[in-house]
């Protein structure tokens, strides 16, 4: 009998509250995953609240449309949240993103996430679209495997596993599992951080960089400023170092007024978001949790200033 995989949802309450849910709102769970963030959200609403998701992953699809199916006020859209933009403007009163790939994701072998169980080296967020880990491995260059490693993995030996992933090839065939990645990673990786397991930084590259993860992530908080109303809060939940970095760049270049040096008598652009704050994990959900301790929660007000800046 299969144990069915469940998932922990990381600074549940933590997000909703930032949120600040008005029980008649519009929302926006813009990585539905397994639905807790929007569960929750669901239950502070009125009946004339209403929250619309976003997911790739036709198994959290199929979980939401049920959901939609049982709730008038909840709608689910299969794609990206880079879409985001398409739900008009000023029609939210808060925009979600939960960055994590969640646990059923990496606890199902058939998906391909995880250096802990073999399976196919797929790590399509969506499998039914695109092109597989395994299959882009085939033909990548050499100089394309090490750009991509070294820089959404930063992994300072990305040369040599690439360099390894190419002999392999020319020897064996290419890799199809995501045992023989493991494997051929850890005889790459000479040295690791203590408690790290070799392949870590690159299958995080790897899963990043077939599914667009930071360019779209970028896209959507672009759109996050279109979506949300005056006074909207934007919240994001971050789980490297890599989408933190964008998030807080992010909330930082639109949160102060930026001065034109051509016009200095000019008025300056105002600034689209307010009271920007952040928040860990507490050590009790850390310990409850092990996938909490990297996570990084941001959040920020929108302001009633049209969309100006890119």
């Amino acid at each position: 009998m299969q144990v069915p995989l469940t998932h922990c949802t990381v600074l549940l309450n933590e997000a909703v509250d930032a949120l600040a849910v008005q029980p008649d709102g519009s929302y926006i769970d813009a990585t539905f995953g397994r639905g807790g963030h929007s569960g929750l959200i669901l239950s502070r609403l009125s009946s004339a609240g209403r929250l619309c998701a976003f997911d790739k992953d036709p198994q959290a699809v199929a979980q939401a449309e049920q959901l939609a199916a049982a709730d008038a006020r909840f709608a689910i859209r299969h794609e990206g949240f880079k879409a985001l933009g398409e739900l008009g403007v000023a029609c939210a009163d808060g925009v979600l993103m939960d960055l994590g790939v969640s646990s059923p994701q990496i606890d199902d072998p058939a998906r391909g996430f995880s250096f802990r169980h073999n399976g196919p080296l797929d790590m399509r967020m969506d499998p039914t679209r695109g092109e597989s880990v395994a299959d882009w491995l085939a033909e990548a260059s050499v100089a394309q495997m090490t750009e991509v490693i070294r820089d959404y993995g930063e992994e300072r030996f990305a040369g040599q596993i690439a360099k390894a992933i190419d002999k392999r090839r020319l020897e064996r065939g290419p890799l199809r599992t995501t045992a023989e990645l493991a494997e051929l990673v850890a005889s790459a990786v000479k040295t690791r951080e203590p408690g790290k397991d070799p392949a870590t930084r690159t299958f995080q590259a790897l899963r990043i960089f077939i599914n667009a993860e930071l360019d779209e992530l970028q896209q959507a908080l672009q759109a996050s400023l279109q979506v949300l109303r005056p006074g909207g809060r934007l919240v994001v939940i971050s789980f490297h170092s890599l989408e933190d970095r964008i998030v807080k760049q992010f909330m930082a270049r639109h949160s102060k007024e930026v001065f034109d040096r051509r016009a200095p008598f000019a008025a300056p652009q105002p600034m689209a978001l307010a009271d920007v704050q952040r928040l860990m994990p507490s050590a009790d959900e850390v310990a409850a949790n092990a996938r909490a301790r990297s996570a990084v929660m941001r959040w920020a007000t929108r302001t009633g200033t049209p969309l100006e800046r890119a």
